[in-house]
């Protein structure tokens, strides 16, 4: 028993680590030769994991194999256009200027009932409204509404707005992101003073804090 779960444990390690070398994408975002390879490495941690006979090179060394072949495509795809065309594939489109493009829905096998529940995913119920509808090379519907049917913007009354950038983490479960303070030229001693002002005497009491770019600070304190 304690064997199978040293075992496991390495498997495990391994498998981690090949993934987050191959990269960050969600699994709905993989091409296919991505998601090929991380079902295989899937399949080859299963077998010496579940049979203690099995050495456990049997399972590292193909999966370290299968790493260095999606590095080495990834690479060259990143390099050549063409290479990527045949690896990836191209987008499709599916929707043109509000008309269905039949040609290319036969052409990929896809079904006018899977094209509109993805443009109702996407709020759009009138197949009309839509400029182009293109089928990504991960599989994702992206949708371009008509410059009529889109969501009316501030530019578009030429009404000026303030610059939003992104909220500096600075607590997270009561400890101190001590990069994003450096970041942001400010220091522990400027924290805790901010905190006192609201009656917090230990920042480990927060659940959350964060300053935004107009320089308010936003906390929620632990409940537990």
């Amino acid at each position: 028993m304690l064997l199978i779960l040293i075992r496991t444990l390495i498997l495990y390690a391994g498998v981690v680590v090949v993934m987050r070398v191959m990269g960050k994408q969600e699994i709905g975002q993989l091409q296919p030769f991505e998601l090929v390879i991380a079902l295989m490495i899937a399949d080859l941690a299963a077998i010496p994991m579940a049979n203690t006979g099995v050495p456990l090179a049997n399972g590292l060394v193909p999966i370290l194999a299968l790493l260095v072949a999606q590095v080495f495509l990834s690479y060259a795809a990143l390099k050549s256009i063409t290479f990527r065309g045949i690896l990836c594939g191209t987008p499709s489109i599916l929707v043109k200027n509000g008309q269905i493009v039949e040609s290319e829905l036969k052409r990929i096998r896809y079904n006018i009932n899977d094209l509109l529940e993805q443009l109702r995913v996407k709020n759009i119920s009138n197949i009309a409204d839509v400029e182009f509808a293109i089928l990504e090379t991960g599989g994702k519907l992206s949708v371009i509404p008509k410059s009529q049917k889109r969501p009316l913007m501030p530019e578009d009354l030429q009404i000026p707005t303030k610059y939003e950038g992104i909220p500096m983490t600075l607590i997270i479960d009561g400890q101190i992101i001590n990069n994003n303070l450096e970041i942001i030229n400010l220091d522990k001693n400027w924290l805790s003073r901010e905190l006192a002002k609201f009656g917090i005497d230990n920042h480990q009491k927060v659940l959350f804090a964060s300053l935004d770019t107009n320089g308010k600070l936003f906390w929620q304190l632990k409940t537990q």
